[in-house]
């Protein structure tokens, strides 16, 4: 008995980590899959999110070590830079103007790459929380699926409805971006950044993404 409660407890304790730390994984999904129509959101928010996981379960034994490879969190925070100033310039155009074809699988594949490198801290919280239970570090995993789909889904819809939120995206994704090449091995090894740098740094790409993005926005498709 003692046991089993020790596990439920565990098993809850994964799911509140996954609700707290599923944010943004959700917006660069949702920031991804914006330029594609609605039925290839869909499929590309399950896919990635889906091959992420499992990606995330193959990845765990080793988590520990992927937060040392150096420059991993330095490209993976240029492309979630890349993915917010993408999505700014496309923002005024329609859906339909925009080619799909090849969107889809460079959706996910951006939705694959991007999640792993955000998300070695998530698995990390999620096996400390498992405390080694093999099923329950699959069972986090899994449990985040329906929640990041769910969520970017909703954020998707929601950029469609009101522009802003698409401003206020990818000044999020500027700063995410920021603190992972920030807090990369190789940039904490090479130039120790005090606290103050890291945020200066993350302040700056946010204004960064916005400008340039509403830059390439106004200037339009036929001239990005």
């Amino acid at each position: 008995m003692t046991v089993d409660s020790s596990v439920i407890v565990r098993g809850l304790s994964i799911v509140l980590i996954d609700l707290l730390l599923a944010g943004d994984n959700a917006l660069v999904l949702a920031m991804a899959v914006r330029g594609l129509p609605a039925r290839q959101r869909r499929a590309a928010i399950w896919a990635g999110a889906g091959a992420a996981v499992i990606l995330r379960i193959l990845v765990t034994i080793v988590a520990a070590r992927l937060l040392d490879v150096e420059f991993l969190k330095l490209v993976g925070g240029a492309l979630v830079i890349w993915i917010a100033v993408r999505v700014l310039a496309d923002a005024g155009v329609h859906e339909k103007d925009i080619p799909a074809r090849g969107r889809l699988l460079q959706a996910i594949w951006m939705i694959v790459f991007a999640d792993i490198t955000m998300s070695v801290d998530n698995v990390l919280a999620i096996a400390g929380a498992a405390a080694g239970h093999t099923g329950l570090i699959v069972f986090g995993l899994a449990v985040s699926i329906p929640l990041v789909v769910f969520s970017s889904n909703l954020i998707a819809k929601l950029m469609d409805r009101y522009a802003f939120i698409i401003y206020i995206g990818s000044a999020i994704l500027g700063r995410v971006g920021g603190e992972m090449m920030m807090t990369d091995p190789w940039v904490e090894k090479t130039f120790h950044p005090p606290h103050a740098l890291i945020w200066t740094v993350e302040g700056v790409l946010v204004v960064a993404v916005v400008v340039v993005g509403r830059y390439l926005c106004l200037r339009g498709p036929s001239k990005k």
